[in-house]
């Protein structure tokens, strides 16, 4: 099995040092055309710049993505000399018989991290994507890159990770309010919430956090709620691979409380450690000033690609900023989107349109209905809101009468409105949009019919 192992990482090898250097020499003729380019267009100075910088930034990104190629195909080559040298969890133990040494290399040839197979040569189409988040925490330097690995890999086994799914921790609390994953965003990622606001209850922090011992039991907590969430990910190329988080301070209890900033800066080193590029971005909402003090404190020990994670989101920009990232039909209606709780009308597949309401105009949405006796159900949402929106029938034969179904005041953010008419003749129903501000509005909408089942049949069903 060793033979067949180190043979697959040789063949691997030589290989991808072909492939760098075709690249290699690619860049090098690139570089060539630049140069060329450069005594060629020296008659028109201007073009000649235009062009000359295209080159460079067009050679840069080779050079980059070469150079990326490169620490990987070194990482591998590092993953697989540790493994199969038995070092990659501690220094190789000595006085083992030939047996044993086969033994402890054939179990250490199975280790995974997240579920997938570290050994390159075994092939495994998420094990470059794994090795590519260590590379990324320390911007593709190999051997920091590889030292993180070997730290993550003996916390794991000092913390007993791997286990950590079956144990029964804080089940009799109600912790779905402090952190729990509600749909994806736009690029298939799980969306994983953190809600301090929660802790704002005082018997339910002292439950939670009351002796060093509960504190203890929810840090491991925490650590066992991210390992559910990496089960959801699958580390293929174009697939889930890592985590969007929203982390909202709305009604958080204060800097006073020190054993949740304890516990929670205790969480976050550790997640940052151990659980590199998992967590994509962070977006922070309602944060309060002490916040910032604390991680103006803390930034010092903090890497740089982890900050550049971290999106700051004024109250006014929640709504905008986040649905940069998340569909309206998967955003939570107090964030201002159109996903609800249980969900008795509407699926996340049942996608929304959208229409812009210029500054200082009104515009109105048409929702055709071509039959009768049937119920048209109906949502909508105005990014910043702000404005007043009227919602009438108004049959086919418009000569006849109109309904005014509802008239709505100025809403505010975190509002979704929700309506449902009943049909007797096709007709259409008209949503108006008074926008008197300057700025333009983005309205998010969706519909559907439902038939109309008698209240006598629904008695009867209970």
């Amino acid at each position: 099995m060793e033979e067949e192992i180190e043979k697959g990482c040789h063949e691997y090898s030589e290989d991808d040092e072909a492939k760098a250097f075709e690249e290699e020499e690619m860049i090098f003729s690139l570089l060539n055309v630049h140069e060329n380019n450069n005594s060629i267009h020296q008659v028109d100075h201007l073009d000649s710049k235009n062009i000359i910088r295209e080159d460079e930034i067009f050679v840069a990104s080779l050079q980059m993505k070469l150079r990326k190629k490169k620490a990987l195909l070194e990482f591998r080559c590092m993953v697989e000399d540790a493994i199969l040298g038995n070092y990659i969890l501690e220094n190789p133990k000595v006085n083992l018989s030939k047996k044993e040494m086969n033994k402890m290399i054939e179990q250490l040839g199975e280790i995974t991290l997240w579920g997938v197979p570290l050994l390159p040569s075994k092939g495994h189409e998420g094990t470059d994507t794994v090795l590519l988040k260590f590379l990324k925490a320390k911007d593709f330097k190999v051997q920091e890159a590889f030292n993180m690995l070997r730290k993550t890999l003996k916390w794991r086994k000092d913390y007993k990770t791997d286990a950590i799914l079956e144990e029964d921790l804080l089940l009799d609390l109600d912790l779905d309010k402090v952190l729990y994953v509600n749909s994806v965003d736009k690029q298939g990622n799980p969306l994983y919430y953190n809600m301090y606001g929660a802790f704002k209850d005082k018997e339910f922090y002292k439950r939670v956090l009351g002796t060093e011992e509960d504190r203890e039991k929810f840090l491991r907590w925490r650590i066992q709620f991210m390992e559910k969430i990496i089960k959801k990910l699958t580390f293929k190329a174009g697939e889930a691979g890592s985590v969007l988080q929203i982390t909202d301070f709305k009604n958080s209890p204060g800097p006073e409380m020190k054993e949740l900033r304890a516990v929670s800066k205790k969480a976050f080193f550790l997640l940052q450690a151990n659980y590199p590029e998992i967590i994509h971005a962070n977006i922070l909402i309602n944060v309060p000033f002490w916040y910032y003090t604390s991680l103006l404190v803390s930034s010092k020990l903090v890497n740089h690609r982890t900050k550049r994670n971290f999106i700051f989101v004024r109250p006014s920009k929640v709504t905008q900023t986040l649905l940069k990232y998340i569909t309206p039909e998967n955003l939570p209606i107090e964030y201002g989107g159109l996903k609800r709780d249980n969900d008795g009308e509407f699926l996340p597949e049942d996608s929304a349109s959208e229409v812009i309401v210029k500054g200082n105009s009104s515009r109105s949405i048409k929702i055709p209905v071509s039959e009768a006796g049937v119920t048209i159900v109906w949502e909508f949402t105005v990014v910043g809101w702000d404005v007043t929106c009227r919602e009438e029938f108004i049959p086919e034969d418009e000569g006849s009468y109109k309904i005014l179904l509802r008239k709505s005041k100025e809403r505010k953010m975190g509002e979704c409105v929700r309506n449902s008419f009943y049909i007797n003749e096709p007709g259409k129903i008209m949503i108006t949009i008074d926008n008197a501000t300057l700025k333009k509005r983005r309205v998010y909408y969706r519909s559907k019919i439902k038939p109309f089942v008698p209240n006598y049949i629904i008695n009867n069903i209970k």
